[in-house]
């Protein structure tokens, strides 16, 4: 049994869809998205190893993600399945597609960040565990509102708050997430990109007001090596948070990959 906690949206009987949550998230952020635009497919969403409800040990390495996501799939599966990733999300579903390619017929990537520049990786960790603690929800909202969730609609927000929002043994205002972990994968994604093990049909999807982006051309032009034909990359005018401010077109990616990936 896997060490991550798991949500599972859909029927029982719907085509499966693995959903990887990115660096403070957790697996019932993909609510919106499974009930309100693919109902008709089984989204199954973990949350990862030092955040939400899954187990805080250590270490948060991209190799432990990866095999509690396996054991994820040996738990609720029983074949390979179509892998949506937001952010390091899409790096663990790259990741997974490497290690285990028999497990993935398809990949929608969000975003995703991986192999990163170390320098600006370790001042993202540092002003992170800087700035870590909030006072209350209001500055919650507001701290969310100033970064990647400006576009995001207020109810998800709203949700987002109720759900992932607590009070640690000190009485510190913090998210459900272990902040050391995110520090380490921080790191983690400075580390060498790498592509699928074989060729998949993938959709990737660049946000383009992140700058600098997450999504680096050497990565770019790697998965077209690698993916050939299989690759569609699709540029979108919005900031990272692209599940929850563009759920339409992951909806609409995540329909054709499961079609086209259809046994």
């Amino acid at each position: 049994m896997s060490e991550m906690a798991v949500t599972i949206f859909g029927p029982a009987d719907g085509d499966t869809v693995l959903a990887v949550h990115g660096i403070t998230g957790h697996g019932r952020r993909w609510r919106d998205l499974a009930t309100g635009h693919l109902p008709e497919l089984r989204i199954v969403a973990p949350d990862l190893l030092g955040h939400g409800h899954a187990s805080w040990a250590a270490p948060w390495t991209i190799e432990r993600q990866v095999g509690a996501l396996i054991e994820v799939l040996d738990d609720e599966t029983g074949g390979p399945v179509v892998v949506v990733g937001h952010s390091f999300g899409g790096a663990l579903a790259v990741h997974l597609a490497r290690t285990a390619p028999e497990r993935v017929r398809g990949l929608v990537l969000l975003d995703p960040a991986i192999g990163l520049d170390g320098e600006r990786m370790s001042e993202v960790a540092a002003a992170s565990l800087d700035s870590w603690y909030l006072r209350d929800a209001q500055d919650a909202w507001d701290r969310k509102r100033a970064e990647a969730w400006w576009e995001v609609p207020d109810a998800l927000l709203t949700t987002e708050i109720a759900e992932h929002l607590t009070t640690d043994g000190q009485g510190r205002v913090t998210w459900r997430v272990h902040p050391s972990a995110v520090a380490a994968t921080w790191s983690e994604l400075a580390r060498p990109f790498v592509v699928p093990a074989v060729a998949v049909p993938t959709h990737l999807v660049i946000a383009d007001r992140v700058q600098p982006p997450y999504v680096r051309p050497e990565f770019l032009d790697a998965m077209h090596v690698a993916l050939g034909d299989d690759l569609t990359v699709t540029h979108e005018d919005c900031d990272h948070m692209v599940p929850l401010s563009r759920p339409e077109l992951t909806a609409r990616l995540v329909r054709d990959i499961v079609a086209r990936t259809a046994s």
